[in-house]
């Protein structure tokens, strides 16, 4: 990856951070999502936190545990926990059990589908449910890492040890196996379902172009890659793990292989979370001492969300208008911005 030349101290960005509604949770939060216009802080065991636009702050019991995993369309949220259930949260606050592993082993990995259908994974087994239909499952080589259902269709990525299965549920013959050697986490369709990229344990993301299984290599980050987010359109995948938001291009059919990535945004911190806006090519950007900005793509304009001096940023997310900005740090401390 190219250098970049550190960006002026954030004193002189320009800022907002007078208009940040602030919010102390009290809970370590470890993501955000939001339900309508209420945001909503998952914490780290047993309790999610909904704020509304006032910054009121009701607490809801979710599991019996630890929480391991989230997914949000939007309508609701679904959660595994270390308790071996599966549930949902809806925008009332009301929680539905989904599913129980029968062995109650911990639920590592969550995915919600556009049409409904969720999916789930204990140990090195994934499970889909679909509507009324019956739950169907897969064992996979080794532990499930994560899951991510395609754009369209009733298609299951499953990351794990050494590549990804790419399932059908509601079709007969075998799954198809993506092979790379290694260890696979988070795992994401692009918007556009030509592509599908991985964040793997060393610090690197691994591709491929679905039309033909061609291998992506997307490496040079000094840290692990622990947030992926792609921009409006899909024309770019904002990731964490350096010093500066990693934007990889995949707006031709070749997505980013021979090309350099965007690096925006330097700071003396680490890019801990990022969140595209959902309809501008915006993004926001929390860093591992505190700082959020938001970030324009087009030219790398920065405003300062967030000053620095605080726990890392662990939680960021845009409401679907992209009216709204909710952050929280580990501590849960954080913040609502109304643009």
């Amino acid at each position: 990856m190219k250098e970049f030349t550190p960006a002026p101290d954030s004193a002189s960005i320009v800022s907002v951070t007078d208009r940040v509604k602030p919010i102390a949770l009290g809970i370590a939060v470890t993501s955000v999502h939001f339900l309508r216009d209420r945001a909503v802080f998952v914490g780290g065991a047993e309790n999610v936190a909904f704020v509304d636009a006032n910054c009121e702050i009701t607490t809801v019991a979710v599991h019996g545990g630890g929480i391991l995993s989230t997914a949000s369309d939007g309508k609701r949220i679904v959660m595994g926990g270390d308790d071996g259930k599966v549930v949902s949260l809806d925008a009332k606050g009301e929680v539905t059990l989904l599913a129980t592993d029968p062995k109650r082993r911990w639920i590592d990995a969550v995915a919600l589908q556009a049409d409904g259908a969720f999916a789930w994974s204990a140990g090195k087994t994934a499970t889909v449910k679909s509507g009324k239909a019956e739950e169907k499952s897969i064992d996979v080589p080794s532990t499930v890492g994560g899951l991510a259902f395609a754009p369209k269709g009733l298609r299951l990525a499953i990351a794990h040890y050494n590549g990804v299965t790419l399932w059908f549920p509601n079709m007969a013959g075998s799954a198809e196996f993506l092979a790379w050697a290694g260890s696979h986490h988070a795992v994401a369709f692009s918007p556009d379902n030509k592509f599908l990229v991985t964040a793997m344990h060393e610090p690197a993301l691994h591709g491929w172009r679905l039309a033909d299984n061609r291998h992506m290599r997307m490496t040079g980050y000094p840290g692990r890659v622990r947030s992926m987010s792609w921009s409006a359109g899909g024309k770019g995948l904002a990731t964490s793990g350096a010093d500066t938001v990693i934007i990889w291009p995949f707006g031709s059919k070749d997505g980013p292989m021979g090309k350099e990535p965007a690096m925006l945004a330097p700071l003396q911190a680490r890019v801990s979370v990022v969140a595209c806006h959902p309809k501008n090519d915006i993004l926001a950007a929390g860093y591992s001492d505190g700082t959020v900005l938001m970030v324009r793509m087009d030219d790398g304009a920065e405003i300062l969300v967030r000053r620095n001096g605080t726990p890392p940023v662990a939680a960021l997310a845009w409401n679907a208008k992209g009216t709204l900005l909710a952050f929280a740090d580990e501590n849960g401390d954080g913040g609502l911005l109304e643009l």
